[in-house]
């Protein structure tokens, strides 16, 4: 919350371990996580316990299962959002030397919040990046723990911050 990244109430975390995840319950604060804020699920198939989980479990189950990550970070920056929906390209090409360097590049991927078509097209974007935008929605982001999540998600938000200003600035 203190870099303002995301609202206490928008967003979830995972971590993987083995063919598991422990993900964030849907509607937990995430300034307010406890031990059992969290859920147990599995990474192959579905489970009963999918119903107390984050709305996005679909996303970063597909997410697991398609790329390397063992930590997912799904946040709901202001800037990224924007810059998602004001985006002509299916890309956004950060302007910032960090954001060039460590990005490269950021895919925006579209379909609506937790269904399948968000999870595949994601999965795909994340299968060669570290971070993708949702559009209009927020980010997704991985790493091999959740502080590099976090640091790709402050990244995509910091790049698409300066971007936004630069264009303002253009004009």
């Amino acid at each position: 919350m203190e870099h303002r990244l995301v609202e206490s109430q928008f967003g979830n975390i995972s971590i993987r371990k083995g063919d598991k995840m422990f993900i964030t319950k849907s509607g937990v604060p995430l300034d307010e996580l406890k031990k059992n804020s969290i859920v147990e699920v599995g990474i192959d198939e579905p489970s009963d316990l999918d119903r107390i989980a984050s709305s996005e479990t679909i996303v970063h189950r597909n997410i697991y299962r398609n790329t390397p990550a063992l930590a997912i970070i799904h946040a709901h920056p202001m800037f990224a959002v924007i810059e998602s929906m004001l985006l002509e390209k299916e890309t956004i090409v950060p302007i910032n030397i960090e954001g060039e360097y460590f990005l490269h590049d950021i895919p925006v991927v579209k379909g609506a919040a937790g269904t399948l078509e968000l999870a595949e097209c994601t999965a795909k974007a994340l299968a060669d990046h570290k971070g993708a935008i949702v559009f209009g929605h927020g980010t997704f982001a991985i790493g091999k723990t959740l502080e590099e999540a976090y640091f790709v998600t402050a990244l995509i938000e910091q790049s698409c911050k300066m971007k936004y200003y630069f264009d303002l600035a253009k004009r």
